[in-house]
Parts: C-alpha cells; sequence; structure tokens
C-alpha cells in the first residue's frame, strides 16, 4: 500500500479545517496509508528584513527535510511548480506507484515559502492555484485532491 506524508509547517487551528481534514483522511485510510508530519513554525517579527525571511525559510526547510523518507517522491507545493487537473493528478500518482515507488511526502510551507534546499529535492513540483492559499486551506485542498485522484484511479463516482 502507498504511503503518503504531508509534511507541513505549522497545525491546524481552526475546527473548521481540522473538521475538513480529518474527513479526508479518514476517506484516505481505504486507498493508503496516510501519515501528516508537522513541524513548528518560526516566528517573524514586526518588522522583518528578507535576511530575516530567508533564514524563517532555512530553518523550516531544514526541519522539513528531517521528515522526507529516503527514497521518497518528493513534491512541495510551491507557486514554480506545475499546475494540473485532477485527472493529471492521479495519473502522476499512478505513475509515482508503477516507478515502484512507495511513499510520496507532499510539503507545504509556512507563510514564507519553501527554502531553495527543499525545492532542490523536489521529484516533482507542484502548484494548486496561481492564487496564494493560506498553508492551512491548502492542507484540506491538497487531502481532497488526494482522495479525488484515487477515485479517479478506482472509476469511483465521486469524480464527476
Amino acid at each position: 500500500m502507498l504511503t503518503i506524508n504531508i509534511i507541513c509547517v505549522g497545525t491546524l487551528k481552526e475546527k473548521y479545517f481540522i473538521d475538513a481534514a480529518g474527513e479526508y483522511i479518514k476517506r484516505l485510510s481505504s486507498f493508503c496509508k496516510l501519515t501528516i508530519s508537522e513541524v513548528d513554525e518560526e516566528r517573524l517579527p514586526k518588522n522583518h528584513s528578507t535576511a530575516i525571511i530567508s533564514n524563517v525559510m532555512e530553518q523550516e526547510g531544514q526541519r522539513i527535510l528531517q521528515k522526507t523518507g529516503n527514497g521518497s517522491f518528493v513534491v512541495p507545493l510551491c507557486i514554480e511548480g506545475k499546475q494540473i487537473d485532477s485527472e493529471e493528478f492521479a495519473k502522476t500518482i499512478n505513475n509515482v506507484m508503477v516507478q515502484g515507488k512507495s511513499r510520496i511526502d507532499f510539503i507545504i510551507g509556512g507563510s514564507c515559502g519553501l527554502s531553495p534546499a527543499v525545492k532542490a529535492k523536489a521529484d516533482y513540483k507542484l502548484s494548486l492555484s496561481k492564487m496564494t492559499l493560506p498553508h492551512q486551506l491548502a492542507r484540506v485542498v491538497l487531502l481532497e485532491q488526494i482522495y479525488r485522484a484515487f477515485q479517479i484511479l478506482g472509476n469511483g463516482k465521486y469524480h464527476k
């Protein structure tokens, strides 16, 4: 069974995000082994410079990279990533499995984004949208799309 690990900066705080994520986590249990690895989010001072932002991304990036699996297919969500539709996302997951990979690590950065070191580890860069999404919402959207991908691959009725 494929293991999907979502590595994300910060925790879900609002009940509606927690409930939505919980629903997709429950649904995905039939299709994959899902883990969510949260890393601490760095605090930004009110008056921050680009150097401070770079330092924050670096510190968060080090914690993220410690959570990636050896031999995992690594997919950071970033603005430079490819925007694809749900069917292509399902094909991408299927191709990873066909290649013999047993784990996919999806990475969601914090409010400052992802460090260059995290992006350099990418096997595939993904963008959910041209719009900027809060990382808590991005987690729910990603979970939904992973569930949708498994429904597409299994010819389920969820995707129309």
